[in-house]
C-alpha cells in the first residue's frame, strides 16, 4: 500500500508538472489588453501620489506574469515561485494571492462542510430507502426528486429560493454575509456569528439541492444490485432479520463505492462553489475567483487553477485510499 500511494503520488506530481504548465501557457496567450488595462488603472490611481508610470506599471505587471521572457522561461520563473508559495499579488485585490485565499477560504470550507454533511445525511438514507421499496411510492418519489436536483441549473434553485425564502417570506436577505442593520462595533461575537449563519442557509439549501440527486441516485443503483446478489438470498435463506440483511451485509458493500465517491469530494470543500457564492455574494474563494477572472486578474486566476488541479488530483488519491481501507479485500501489488 505505502509502494502504491508513493508511486500515485509521483505520478500526480508529473501531471501536475504539464497541468501548470497549460495553465501558464493559456493565460500567456490573454490578449495582453489585460495587463495594459491593469496598468493604466494603477497609474491612474497613483498618479496624485507621485507614483509609477504607465510604462512603469506595465514592465512590473509583465515581469510578475513573466511575459517579458518568453513562455517556456517565463513557465519555470513562476513555477519556481509558485513552488515557494509565492504567486504574486492580485490585481483585482491589492493583496498576495496567498493571503487573500486565507482571508476568504474558511467562508467556503464552512459552506461547503454544511452542504456536505447534510448530502450525505438525506440522500444516502433516500436511496436505501428507495432500493428497499422498488417500484412503489417511495422511489418514484426519491426518483423524481433526484432527477429534478440533477436536471436544474444552480442559477435557477438559488433564484426561486431567494423569491421564496427572501421576497415573498422574507425570512433572509437575498445575499451578502451581513444584515443591513448589523454593527460590528457594537455585535457580540455570538450576535456575529449567527448573523452569518443566516446568510449562510440560503446557499447551504442550494448546494445540497443539487448535489443530492447524484448521490441519491449512486445510492440506490448500488443497493439495488447489491441486493439481487447471491449472498444476501443466502442470509435471508439463513432466517436473518430483515433489518440485519439491510443494515449489516447490504449496506456494508453499498458504502464501499459511495465512500470512494465522497473521498474525491472531499478536496472541493476547499474550491468553493464558484456559482452559489456568486449568486449569494458570499465572500469566499469561489466569489474572489469569479471576480478576478471577469477583471483579467491573471495572478489570481493562475493561483486558483493551480489549486484546483491540486485539490483535483489530491481528491483522486484519497478515493483510491479509501477504496482499499474501506474494502478489505482489495489488495494494491
Amino acid at each position: 500500500m505505502a509502494k502504491f500511494i508513493v508511486k500515485r503520488l509521483l505520478l500526480a506530481v508529473v501531471i501536475l508538472f504539464f497541468v501548470m504548465f497549460i495553465i501558464y501557457t493559456l493565460t500567456y496567450l490573454i490578449p495582453s489588453n489585460y495587463v495594459e488595462t491593469t496598468a493604466r488603472e494603477l497609474a491612474a490611481a497613483t498618479a496624485k501620489q507621485g507614483g509609477k508610470t504607465y510604462q512603469q506599471w506595465l514592465e512590473q505587471l509583465n515581469k510578475e506574469t513573466g511575459r517579458d521572457k518568453g513562455l517556456v522561461k517565463g513557465y519555470f520563473t513562476w513555477l519556481w515561485n509558485a513552488l515557494q508559495g509565492k504567486f504574486g499579488e492580485s490585481w483585482r485585490w491589492n493583496l498576495s494571492c496567498t493571503e487573500k485565499f486565507s482571508k476568504v477560504i474558511w467562508n467556503s470550507f464552512a459552506l461547503g462542510l454544511i452542504a456536505f454533511i447534510f448530502e450525505i445525511i438525506i440522500a444516502i438514507p433516500l436511496g436505501v430507502v428507495a432500493a428497499k421499496k422498488q417500484y412503489s411510492v417511495t422511489d418514484y418519489t426519491v426518483t423524481c426528486v433526484a432527477l429534478i436536483g440533477i436536471s436544474l441549473p444552480t442559477f435557477f434553485v438559488a433564484t426561486v429560493l431567494k423569491l421564496v425564502f427572501a421576497i415573498k417570506l422574507g425570512w433572509f436577505d437575498i445575499g451578502g454575509m451581513h444584515s443591513r442593520d448589523f454593527i460590528s462595533t457594537t455585535a457580540t461575537s455570538w450576535e456575529a456569528f449567527w448573523d452569518v449563519a443566516k446568510h449562510f442557509v440560503l446557499p447551504a439549501m442550494t448546494l445540497i439541492f443539487i448535489s443530492i440527486g447524484g448521490l441519491m441516485r449512486y445510492t440506490r443503483t448500488n443497493m439495488l444490485e447489491v441486493l439481487n446478489a447471491d449472498y444476501i438470498r443466502t442470509a435471508r435463506a439463513k432466517g436473518l432479520s430483515e433489518r440485519k440483511v439491510i443494515g449489516y451485509h447490504a449496506f456494508r458493500n453499498t458504502l464501499i463505492p459511495i465512500v470512494t465517491l465522497l473521498g474525491g469530494t472531499l478536496p472541493g470543500l476547499f474550491s468553493g462553489a464558484l456559482i452559489t457564492e456568486t449568486l449569494f455574494s458570499i465572500d469566499g474563494i469561489g466569489y474572489v475567483s469569479y471576480y478576478s477572472m471577469t477583471t483579467g486578474d491573471i495572478p489570481f486566476t493562475m493561483f486558483y487553477l493551480t489549486l484546483m488541479s491540486i485539490l483535483t488530483l489530491l481528491g483522486n488519491i484519497i478515493a483510491d485510499i479509501l477504496y482499499a481501507v474501506v474494502d478489505p479485500r482489495v489488495r494494491v501489488n
